[in-house]
């Protein structure tokens, strides 16, 4: 097998068991086991709860020293920076129609990696070890959220204000839970063991069920109106994207967990939350949609390959 056959395992074991809850969820949805309603009621259990407790749950039992990584945050964040404003000058030059520029600009720059990318590090380094991804959570999300107000806003000629857009930070169950982790740890608020042991199960729950959710609401939308801009989405969210931030990093010098956290956050599909607010505020929904789709579904190589590419050249 030699080192290369190690390494394709490797990438195997990160990929493979994200993609069969996805399927299940699939299964489900033919099986029409979950109506639409349902299923939409599920989707928002598992938000306001589920990923509140897990996120609540990682931070407070989470060692304090292991989560600040200065250097690994200023650097994410300096990467999004450069691919949001990439994604928008290209996206303008390129596209006419305002509908779609908002849907693509959020298609190119925002990932999925809280439901991606959080089983991958967790797959490939152990439950145990997601402080530090988890932490890059609380740190991505509020300004995923808060870009893609405002670009959706900016193409349909609205308004936003600075009050507006920190409360819809805050009303996030993520942030909520990350925050309340935080104050409780920082503190030193104990919680009984009889207390915190339904949380540890709710939280390990939590990825499996919405990936699980994440397949069963899979819709496949026609592509016809909107295939070149389509297939430039994709290239962008799940090559271009990761090869130019991923060897920026590797650069930099990071490697083992951080590289893989990086790899995460830029390497992983389009986010769901960027159809969902496309839907909300007048963007292109059809081609948000089928972004998150197709870009989940073809992250199954894509993924492989970064993983498999990253740990044969030793970044983890």
């Amino acid at each position: 097998m030699g080192m290369d056959g190690s390494n394709f395992i490797v990438a195997f074991k990160a990929v493979v068991p994200i993609f069969v809850l996805i399927g299940i969820g699939l299964w489900i949805r033919r099986q029409k086991m979950l109506t639409d309603e349902e299923l939409k009621n599920v989707n928002r259990v598992v938000f306001q709860i589920f990923f509140f407790t897990m996120m609540f749950y990682n931070v407070y039992t989470t060692n304090i020293g292991d989560i600040f990584r200065p250097r690994l945050v200023l650097f994410a964040l300096a990467a999004l920076g450069v691919v949001y404003a990439a994604a928008f000058a290209a996206v303008c030059w390129w596209e006419a129609s305002p509908r779609r520029r908002g849907a693509m600009i959020q298609a190119i720059y925002r990932s999925n990696f809280v439901l991606l990318g959080i089983p991958i590090v967790g797959n490939l380094f152990g439950d145990d070890q997601l402080a530090v991804p988890i932490m890059m959570i609380a740190v991505i999300v509020p300004i995923y959220n808060v870009l893609g107000v405002v670009t959706l806003e900016l193409f349909r000629g609205g308004s936003y204000s600075l009050p507006h857009l920190l409360r819809g930070v805050l009303q996030n169950p993520m942030i909520r839970g990350a925050l309340l982790g935080l104050f409780c740890l920082l503190l030193h608020i104990p919680l009984p063991a009889p207390v915190l042991k339904p949380l540890a199960h709710v939280a390990a729950a939590t990825t499996p069920l919405a990936l699980i959710i994440l397949g069963a609401s899979f819709r496949f939308g026609t592509t016809v109106d909107h295939r070149p801009q389509l297939l430039a989405c994709i290239a962008a969210r799940l090559l271009v994207v990761p090869g130019a931030v991923l060897t920026a990093a590797a650069l930099f010098g990071f490697r083992g967990i951080e590289f893989a956290t990086l790899l995460s956050v830029f390497a992983t599909p389009c986010a769901v939350a960027g159809f969902a607010m496309a839907q909300q505020m007048d963007s292109d929904a059809d081609l948000a949609g089928n972004a998150v789709v197709f870009t989940t579904a073809l992250s199954s190589f894509t993924l492989f390959g970064w993983i498999f590419l990253s740990k044969t050249v030793g970044l983890f």
